[in-house]
């Protein structure tokens, strides 16, 4: 899910309609005004710069859940006598505004972020993080709400985390209308499914405590009594050769490091591989093409990023003016990321890349052309069979897994309709700077790299046999903090014959 700055813009049209129904029928109550103020505060700080308010998670979530839910009972209350403007203004805006789906995905955001970049819940509930504008923080009903969320989702760790910050922030005497024997509820069974037995037991005594008559507690205690005095004459009979085995096992699950842990590893700027050796091999340097006429006067900044796989990272190689042009042009057309089904070879949404993506030709705009032109000037390589332009926005949360840009062997068909061969390599602008997080990694090899705007890294996708390298297997990290704006060209195998020719050896 990406947070569109039009629902600020939205919001904040509601906000001026309702404050000219308040100065038409003076005798409105009390808590619309009060409410019509706050909005207002909000929105005046937001609109002024977007993208840095929706940059926060923790806004991003609030602005969905106060559209989404708060508004709905806001439009119960003045619903009983409200002049026909803004009826009419509200139901049409009412169109546009996120749906359960949007705050959800808002909710799921925080989540990701919170794993990824280990963010314990009292953090993103005060609104800590790195590099943010406009600090914002969770109050015990949004951590509540963010609880509930997880738990439809069948997502007990989170559930336990997120109910439990609502807790604490009402022990500490946060004034909120969360009831404690909801969270208590939710949260006890959320502990219980995680196999905390004996907490769950002492939750639901809590909970117990202030509704002696909660039904659902009152069975559940039954049941973990039963359970508990099970475990007990089960654990007599176990023997010290089982006790070992778990130890073992223990040992392993802890030595294993899946690429899960290794990609969110490297998100955070941990677990980097690059050796002092390796890295006396890295160096800058001006660069022309390899002699192209455009570049032996006017060379290009030029640094080693990695060695193996070879990823190099082109400085100041696209003007700010050429960034707001590509970005003006790709707004439109923003829509939901796809990527290539394997099986099917046609493109398709998926969990595992959230974010907006358009596509630009170079025929269009002179700039992208342009753009194209200095690819390929600059790699050898032939654009012409390349695919266009991509322009992607990660917004708060948006990410896109450990993935191939290559098709395996396994995926004939993956670019069968492009009759253009397989992404031979590619080419990834950054547009923009982001505050906190969006590093695109490679788990395999360990390297991170972050963005920085006005630059572009460029990476050899297939050896010259034509294999695929599995080495360059990378992802675009969670943006914790801001708005990350890239465009990537992928080029293709044919055109290439001649550009960058098969050597003698196979495995090279």
């Amino acid at each position: 899910f990406i947070f569109s700055s039009l629902f600020l813009f939205l919001l904040k049209d509601l906000v001026i309609s309702l404050k000219d129904y308040i100065k038409a029928e003076e005798s409105k109550l009390e808590q619309i005004k009060k409410w019509a103020e706050k909005l207002d505060k909000l929105t005046d700080t937001a609109t002024k710069d977007p993208e840095g308010f929706l940059g926060h998670p923790v806004n991003a979530f609030k602005l969905m859940k106060r559209l989404n839910t708060e508004w709905g009972e806001l439009e119960s209350l003045v619903l009983k006598d409200m002049s026909d403007g803004f009826i009419s203004n509200m139901t049409i805006q009412r169109q546009f505004f996120p749906n359960d789906e949007d705050q959800t995905g808002a909710a799921k955001a925080l989540l990701r972020l919170q794993d990824t970049y280990n963010l314990d819940t009292d953090t993103l509930s005060r609104g800590n993080l790195p590099g943010v504008k406009h600090k914002s923080f969770l109050t015990a009903e949004d951590c509540f709400e963010l609880g509930k969320i997880a738990y439809t989702e069948a997502d007990y760790y989170h559930t336990e985390l997120w109910m439990e910050q609502a807790l604490k922030q009402l022990d500490e005497g946060e004034v909120s209308s969360a009831d404690k024997v909801y969270i208590l509820d939710y949260l006890s069974y959320a502990v219980y499914q995680q196999g905390d037995l004996s907490k769950a037991m002492m939750l639901t005594k809590r909970l117990l405590e202030l509704d002696p008559e909660h039904q659902r507690a009152n069975g559940n205690m039954k049941y973990f009594e039963y359970i508990m005095a099970k475990e007990k004459e089960a654990n007599k009979s176990s023997t010290d050769a089982e006790d070992q085995t778990e130890k073992e096992t223990e040992v392993k699950k802890k030595d294993y490091l899946p690429e899960r842990r290794k990609y969110e590893m490297l998100c955070r700027g941990e677990g980097l591989k690059m050796t002092p050796r390796r890295q006396k091999r890295l160096f800058c340097r001006y660069y022309d093409g390899n002699r192209n006429p455009r570049y032996i006067l006017g060379p290009v900044k030029q640094e080693d990023e990695w060695d193996k796989p070879r990823i190099v990272r082109f400085l100041d190689i696209i003007s700010d003016e050429e960034i707001e042009t590509v970005k003006e042009l790709a707004k439109p057309r923003l829509s939901r990321a796809t990527v290539h089904d394997p099986e099917t070879g046609k493109l398709t949404t998926a969990h595992y890349r959230v974010s907006k993506s358009a596509w630009l030709s170079g025929y269009e705009s002179p700039v992208v052309s342009r753009i194209n032109t200095r690819i390929q000037d600059l790699t050898g390589l032939d654009v012409s069979t390349a695919e266009e332009l991509q322009v992607a926005n990660y917004g708060v949360g948006g990410q896109y897994e450990p993935h191939f840009d290559f098709a395996r062997k396994d995926e004939p068909d993956a670019f069968k309709e492009l009759g253009t061969g397989n992404r031979i390599a590619t080419w990834l602008f950054y547009m923009s700077d982001v505050s906190a997080g969006g590093a695109t990694v490679f788990p395999e090899v360990g390297a991170s790299v972050w963005p920085k705007k006005g630059t572009a890294v460029f990476w050899y996708n297939l050896f010259p046999s034509g294999e695929g390298d599995y080495s360059t297997r990378h992802a675009a990290c969670p943006v914790l903090v801001g708005n990350k704006w890239v465009s990537n060209k992928w080029l293709h195998e044919r055109g290439q014959e001649f550009r960058r020719p098969c050597t003698l050896s196979e495995l090279e």
